[in-house]
């Protein structure tokens, strides 16, 4: 029964009414008549008393059963399925890439029996919501190394990434596009960023804010301004694009080191931090680049997807115990990034929240200790104050303007190639994919 999980009287209102469930019908109540499709109830959570209907907008809402419901049957026989696959035929003359397609949503539905969402299995599907794409590029193959939430990632499936993105550029097309979810696209951009070495071509990651069974859903337009860097930029880099302001105008590109999610659900929430964004794409293909970049050439992709998966992001705060620290090293921690406040700073001072000796017996232990400002804006200085000059001489390393989240990564790959510490400083200081500079963009701060 395709209404079994509302309540009886709601049943027997729709029965009489001669609805189903994909038909289209108004719902009046205390006056108020909304019309949308008539939606089975979610299996998981929902309200057994409402009736879910999705409007025009594309926004579901249920409106609470009284006897005083009216609905009318307006017509019928809508799919519920949202969007069918597409042929990806080549098309001569047109710039060739290649889709990672990693999950997230961008590449979901709505499953209308959970409420929740399920994989767009098939890599046709992906592209029916962006039909302009294949007058801009032609798509020679979509590899699917799996499909996870972007929060079930792991240092394993950025060396997934990394590799299929790898095998894709060294097979002859023009770039990549990954799709990806949102949550921590930032962490993946950085990883891939410098698992790909001597990289000729532009891998350009992109998600979506909003799903896309949602009429504002910002999926389409990402993915068609992500082809267009992908096959027609001069950029050869990591980026990340997606919308640049709340309305569908273009989307920023961000280079993969120097982005970050600043916003929870805005469809612009991705910054770049510490520097400008390196340009912006229409949707209709113009492109504005502003930024310093590498430039594309015929070398073949460099894999170096190495990852030391024992090392630590720790934010220091107010308060902090002291044995944290401890912690990680005896479950034999190998690295670890500690987010300090400022310009690089945790608690020096003689009391029991001193963090010194314990930084210092992680030292002494082979713990790598590097450090980044939770400000996110600005550098690490720990020149300015005597609590910074206290951790530099105890040899925490200082990240400039690093994100956290890079210097995190950057870590784990670093140590993934079994430095000695001197070494690991010296990679950690050395600027592999335009992750540190020695000068901040001013310009750059909150834009």
């Amino acid at each position: 029964m395709e209404f079994e999980n509302y309540s009886p009287r709601i049943r027997a209102a729709l029965r009489a009414a001669g609805v189903r469930a994909g038909d289209m019908a108004e719902v009046t109540k205390d006056g108020s008549t909304r019309r949308g499709i008539v939606l089975p109830r979610p299996l998981i959570g929902g309200d057994a008393g409402s009736i879910v209907i999705k409007l025009d907008n594309g926004y579901n809402i249920g409106i609470r059963w009284s006897p005083q419901v009216k609905i009318r049957r307006i017509s019928g026989g809508r799919a519920l399925e949202v969007f069918p696959s597409v042929s990806l035929e080549p098309k001569p003359g047109l710039p060739e890439i290649s889709v990672v397609s990693t999950g997230g949503t961008i590449g979901s539905r709505v499953d209308y029996e959970t409420g929740g969402v399920k994989w767009l299995m098939e890599p046709g599907q992906v592209f029916f919501m962006a039909p302009e794409l294949q007058e801009m590029v032609s798509v020679r193959h979509v590899a699917v190394p799996f499909l996870v939430g972007s929060e079930n990632m792991s240092a394993f499936h950025w060396k997934e990434i990394a590799r299929s993105v790898a095998k894709e550029l060294n097979s002859g097309v023009s770039g990549a596009v990954v799709t990806h979810g949102t949550d921590t696209m930032h962490y993946s951009s950085a990883a891939v960023s410098f698992m790909l070495r001597s990289l000729s071509k532009p891998v350009v990651f992109t998600g979506a804010q909003r799903s896309t069974d949602r009429g504002s859903s910002d999926a389409s337009m990402n993915l068609l301004c992500a082809a267009i860097v992908a096959g027609r930029s001069p950029i050869a880099e990591v980026c990340l694009v997606m919308h640049g302001s709340m309305e569908d105008t273009h989307c920023l590109i961000h280079r993969g080191t120097r982005v970050r999610k600043m916003h929870t659900s805005r469809r612009d929430a991705f910054r770049s931090i510490n520097e400008l964004p390196m340009g912006r794409v229409w949707p209709d293909g113009r492109m504005q680049i502003d930024g310093t970049h590498a430039e594309r050439s015929d070398s073949d992709v460099q894999l170096d997807a190495v990852f030391e998966e024992k090392v630590a992001l720790l934010k220091f705060y107010p308060g902090m115990e002291p044995e944290i620290i401890d912690f990680l090293i005896d479950r034999g921690c190998r690295g670890i990034l500690i987010e300090v406040t400022a310009l690089g700073h945790v608690a020096t001072d003689e009391s029991q929240r001193n963090l010194l000796p314990h930084l210092t017996r992680a030292i002494e232990k082979g713990v790598v200790l590097a450090a980044a400002s939770q400000t996110l804006y600005g550098r690490t200085d720990p020149w300015v104050y005597s609590e910074g000059r206290k951790v530099q001489d105890i040899g925490v390393i200082y990240c400039g303007d690093m994100l956290p989240e890079t210097a995190y990564v950057k870590l784990g790959w670093v140590l993934g190639h079994n430095p000695d510490p001197e070494e690991a400083r010296r990679m950690m200081l050395t600027n592999y994919a335009g992750e540190i500079s020695a000068v901040s963009d001013p310009r750059a701060f909150l834009t």
